[in-house]
């Protein structure tokens, strides 16, 4: 491994640039090459990063020999093939959330990195944030005594456009995979895989999820209610539950600064993880520190993990009756 990683973006879309704004503030990072479906796009990327590496392909970007790690920034629906192709071509990759279409797609590219002992992460940047990484800690010392509930939500309102991403069913559009996946993978993190689930959506006219509500059980009686949308306005807080106390995420929960926490026999204290950068590279430092150290996963967001959460998110759909094109 090089003295600084070498990185190549795979997409020129909003997330690949708010990626590339995060690596900036890291100074062990190298952002040596970008890809795109076109020339001009890749060097209008570039151009704004001052990448040197300008691929037309995203084949040719895959086999650049001056990158050691790429990260996949195109829509849900590419994330398979394009995580397919980096990981033949021998890179290391970080693929942007939902890590996959279904949790088929997901095993396959989980297949592939272990059969060439490659490095393959899951991008659920909220994770690596200082706030998220505090609470983990008191979650695990029971400063709130054993956690009970989960409250999440993440929803906004987008104008509806049937060939955009967000509610085009080709790809791979709706809520619960643009934005319910965070509330899921919360879920997730604090407990473990539901044993059951309890859900219901409203598809609109182009047949994705414009909005829903979940709830997941799980062994020890503990719940989460959780719920999403495209089209509505949420808070965007989560709240958490506990037999001794709780603690309330501030919005946006998803990229926090501020939690309250609130002990029993306390007065209520405001917690407060300012952070550097934009936040996405935090998430790019957990790369970087699992290359160096040789490791082929992140501890933080494990890719059995990650295959779990695509099974979760698999069985609510089709309690909707949810299949996009590419599933029939």
């Amino acid at each position: 491994m090089t003295e600084k990683i070498r990185w190549g973006i795979l997409g020129t879309g909003s997330i690949a640039h708010k990626f590339a704004t995060g690596l900036s503030v890291l100074e062990d990072a190298q952002l040596r090459a970008v890809g795109s479906r076109s020339q001009e796009k890749a060097n209008q990327f570039a151009s704004a990063f001052d990448i040197p590496h300008r691929h037309a392909s995203y084949a040719s970007l895959a086999d650049d020999p001056e990158v050691d790690v790429i990260y996949i920034a195109t829509p849900h629906a590419l994330h398979c093939e394009n995580a397919l192709l980096c990981l033949e071509a021998g890179k290391a990759v970080l693929c942007e959330k939902p890590f996959a279409i279904h949790a088929t797609e997901a095993k396959s590219m989980i297949d592939c990195a272990r059969e060439r002992g490659l490095f393959l992460m899951e991008a659920m940047w909220t994770r690596y944030l200082p706030l998220m990484v505090e609470l983990r800690k008191m979650l695990s010392e029971q400063v709130i005594g054993e956690v009970r509930i989960l409250t999440a939500d993440f929803g906004f309102r987008a104008g509806l456009n049937s060939e955009g991403r967000l509610f085009n069913p080709a790809l791979g559009g709706g809520a619960l995979l643009d934005v319910g996946v965070y509330t899921v993978s919360l879920d997730s993190m604090i407990f473990g895989t539901p044993t059951s689930i309890a859900s219901a959506a409203h598809l609109g006219e182009t047949g994705v999820d414009e909005q829903a509500g979940i709830i997941l059980g799980h062994s020890g009686g503990q719940l989460s209610i959780l719920y999403t949308a495209v089209r509505t306005s949420t808070p965007q807080e989560a709240t958490i539950l506990g037999t001794e106390g709780s603690i309330r995420i501030h919005s946006p929960w998803w990229v926090p600064r501020e939690m309250t926490l609130n002990v029993a026999r306390s007065s209520p204290e405001v917690l407060q993880f300012p952070f550097v950068g934009n936040g996405y590279n935090y998430e790019a430092s957990e790369v970087m520190g699992c290359l160096r150290e040789g490791k082929l996963e992140s501890d933080v967001m494990p890719l059995a993990e990650t295959l779990r959460v695509m099974q979760t998110l698999d069985q609510i759909r089709a309690q909707w009756g949810l299949k996009y094109p590419m599933e029939l």
